[in-house]
């Protein structure tokens, strides 16, 4: 509506992506996409394990638009939580470090907006 690109993707399906892509020889071409638009949503961050390889693609990511572009990221995990994420100590210090260099952290609650959903329908249904 205000002629921001923006790009919503789930970190499991960006991370399997970015794999496929180093595999196809086209790793720098799929990173600069991710890199160009304006506010890059990241969800689920925190729920699946990624391996090595993966962590570092995503890392390769969040390095290309540090300092130029958004990223805003959604998990119910704590950061201390993500290193059952990202196994790797350092690599996981690093990811988070960048994430959260200049940037801010907002915490909506540990009530989940579709369970609250859920329960609202629920209600409605039982008072027709």
């Amino acid at each position: 509506m205000h002629g921001y690109r923006v790009r919503y993707v789930l970190a499991t399906k960006l991370v399997n992506e970015l794999v496929e892509a180093a595999d196809e020889k086209q790793l720098s071409k799929t990173i600069a996409r991710y890199g160009r638009v304006d506010l890059l949503c990241i969800d689920e961050l925190g729920y699946m394990e990624l391996d090595r390889r993966g962590a570092e693609l995503l890392f390769q990511v969040l390095t290309e638009r540090e300092e130029k572009n958004s990223v805003a990221i959604a998990s119910n995990e704590s950061f201390s939580g993500w290193t059952k994420t990202f196994t790797d100590p350092r690599l996981c210090a690093a990811i988070v470090d960048h994430l959260t260099f200049n940037g801010a952290i907002i915490q909506t609650g540990t009530e989940s907006y579709r369970l609250a959903h859920t329960k609202a329908l629920a209600e409605q249904t039982q008072a027709s």
